[in-house]
């Protein structure tokens, strides 16, 4: 049994000390706390996974939170821990020593999240998949969730439905929640579906289970509305259960809004990993000709839903890999919203190859994200800014908004 006190937050949301039998990754504790524990060796490091705290950090957050929130601070004392992460990636990975500007906070931090996803406890109610053991953890409330999604999460505590997980997609600009509900039957869902519509909830669809991940196998819509639409800043576009948009839209709005003022203008700009194409739709006006490439069906769907309405005549949507970008050819802007394994060797090769005159880079993983920027600025980039955002309060994760100039 080991006593020692946590040093530093890391990337993975470990608080990080150094010990007598070495470095150990501590789960859920903060920096500073002194801890005890047992650690074991997991992949050539030592882990604890529940440590005893015995001396807590001063701001601890005194409140119930759920499993996900591995960053139980209070919100003011969670902002230089973020900014340090990004900070430290810059430093330490890229091997650079630009200045960050400083990190800018959620506009809510607690009852952000327009989206979540649950499993169905056996015993009823709604709960927690814990990543590592799969082991199921009940949940009364979520105080991350805002509000369409706190009423959708009390609704569904009563409902006995026989699925595995549900998924929640709400809209602040409409108030209304989208359902998805994952396993189980279509065919016998169909009327507790049409049920939940007359509760209140917007729209239901069924999903497949699939080991791809959510929403990769058949979608089948069972009642009500398809999709919502959500106000992102300057923009207001759809959002739906079944493909990815930003949990917090007044944070991603609050970045929409920076971005549309770092970037020069010009006569055609690429995005890649485009989504339903927010950054394509919101510099149409500054370019003569807009690409949006992605290649999840849904999003491209709800981009085109979204061009035809805005009138956004010069963008045009394309459905396919981002690792094939090099058949598109050269364009002033490239902007790039990876996944949180960042960029692909194949997207890093036509950026340097192609060298846009500006890259406009945005991540949701500072150790990815500083990786790919020192790779561009070798290849003749410079990181001209550079500013954390936090879409995630009471996690350790952290966005970061980046423009790269040749």
């Amino acid at each position: 049994m080991l006593t020692f006190r946590v040093e530093k937050l890391v990337p993975g949301g470990y608080g990080l000390a150094r010990t007598e039998r070495g470095v150990v990754l501590v789960k859920g504790a903060l920096p500073g706390e002194l801890v005890r524990g047992e650690p074991k060796w997991k992949k050539g490091t030592l882990f604890l996974e529940a440590p005893e705290i015995l001396e807590p950090h001063p701001a601890r957050y005194p409140e119930p939170l759920p499993p996900s929130a591995d960053l139980p601070l209070a919100y003011e004392a969670q902002l230089p821990l973020k900014e340090a992460l990004v900070s430290d990636a810059l430093e330490r990975v890229a091997k650079l020593e630009a200045p960050l500007a400083p990190i800018h906070p959620s506009p809510r931090p607690l009852a952000y999240r327009t989206a979540a996803q649950y499993a169905r406890h056996p015993l009823g109610g709604l709960a927690y998949r814990l990543p590592e053991s799969r082991e199921l953890h009940r949940l009364e409330e979520d105080p991350l969730l805002a509000e369409p999604l706190a009423w959708a999460f009390d609704v569904l505590k009563l409902w006995p439905l026989p699925v595995e997980e549900v998924a929640l997609r709400g809209s602040l600009l409409e108030g209304k929640v989208l359902l998805g509900l994952v396993g189980g039957v279509p065919e016998a869902l169909k009327r507790p579906a049409k049920a939940l519509v007359k509760e209140g909830f917007a729209g239901v669809v069924w999903a497949e289970p699939s080991p791809k991940g959510r929403f990769r196998g058949r979608v089948t819509p069972l009642a009500g509305e398809r999709t919502l639409l959500e106000a992102f800043g300057p923009l207001k576009a759809t959002v739906s259960v079944e493909s990815f948009s930003q949990v917090n839209p007044l944070a991603a709005g609050d970045l929409l809004e920076e971005a549309r003022t770092l970037v020069l203008g010009g006569r055609r700009a690429l995005e890649l990993y485009a989504g339903s194409g927010l950054f394509s739709l919101l510099l149409s006006p500054r370019y003569e000709e807009v690409v949006a490439v992605e290649i999840s069906k849904e999003a491209v769907r709800r981009g085109e839903m979204d061009r035809k309405r805005l009138g956004a005549e010069n963008v045009r949507f394309l459905r396919m890999d981002a690792r094939k970008a090099e058949a598109l050819g050269a364009f002033d802007l490239v902007v790039v919203d990876p996944p949180r394994a960042g960029l692909s060797p194949e997207v890093r090769a036509y950026l340097k190859e192609t060298r846009p005159r500006e890259i406009l880079y945005v991540s949701c993983d500072p150790a990815t994200w500083a990786r790919d920027v020192g790779a561009l600025v070798q290849g003749g980039y410079r990181l001209a800014f550079a500013r954390p955002y936090d879409f995630f309060p009471f996690t350790h994760h952290v966005e970061v908004l980046s423009l790269l100039r040749l």
